[in-house]
């Protein structure tokens, strides 16, 4: 249904994190963002009480600190967008090391800052300890539509292979003494791209039509699956249920 190799952020390991359903973490990490996204702003304390219950997810899941950190550099994006916010927001200044911020772009970018981090750490933990096929799985068996499920698979199992084709044809053109130093080369770039996806096309029209010739009917078999018990259940619960009651403390406080 997946690929069959592990992908990049995954880390093995057969800690309890490793051994629960795909579907309890699914849930358990949706869960969880949907509080911290919940959370007032002004509640500052209970950021910093999300980001111990994910230190402690991590610990027992035995993910390094620095494992952790590293693929946090992908809101990287995120966190240039939140520090211009201050400077080009409206209304109420504040003069801060000698410069004027607004006030609401300050708790806007610190908001945008929060819980987009802590967002992102709970993706990360959740795809470093669950493989891709288990993760596929854990969303089919979450009723995720069928086709979008499928789409996913596909990508994941075909993303490698179209990079793989991606560099050849880089490959082929530095043989050539192609080296794109300017816009006049954008037009060999365009297409390269044209030819890429030509290639990718006719690949997945022959393995729909390989898969047709095997009994394709639409969707995929859903094989060992395996049901997640009272107590798996609970398990994976004890993240999202501690985050709200941080989040209900944050609102009352």
């Amino acid at each position: 249904m997946a690929a069959g190799h592990s992908h990049k952020l995954y880390r093995h390991g057969h800690s309890p994190v490793h051994r629960l359903p795909a579907h309890c973490k699914l849930a358990a990490t949706f869960a969880f963002v949907l509080v911290v996204v919940s959370t007032p702003r002004e509640a500052v304390w209970a950021f910093g009480a999300y980001a111990a219950l994910l230190a402690g997810v991590a610990a027992v899941a035995r993910i390094p600190a620095g494992f952790l950190l590293r693929r946090l550099v992908i809101e990287i994006p995120f966190v240039g967008f939140a520090v211009l916010l201050p400077f080009v927001a409206e209304g109420e200044q504040v003069k801060v090391l000698g410069l004027s911020l607004s006030v609401s772009g300050l708790w806007g970018a610190w908001n945008i800052l929060a819980k987009g981090t802590l967002g992102v750490a709970a993706s990360v933990l959740l795809a470093s300890t669950t493989e891709l096929r288990a993760l596929l799985l854990g969303l089919q068996r979450l009723k995720l539509p069928p086709l979008l499920v499928q789409i996913a698979s596909f990508m994941i199992r075909y993303g490698d292979v179209i990079a793989d084709e991606l560099r050849r044809m880089s490959v082929a053109r530095r043989s050539r003494g192609f080296e794109a130093r300017g816009i006049r080369h954008w037009g060999v770039l365009a297409k390269t791209a044209g030819a890429l996806f030509i290639r990718s096309y006719e690949r997945g029209e022959r393995v729909y039509l390989a898969m047709v010739s095997r009994g394709y009917a639409g969707s995929m078999p859903v094989i060992d699956e395996v049901a997640a018990g009272r107590a798996q259940w609970a398990y994976a619960a004890v993240l999202p249920v501690a985050a709200l009651a941080v989040c209900v403390m944050g609102w009352t406080i």
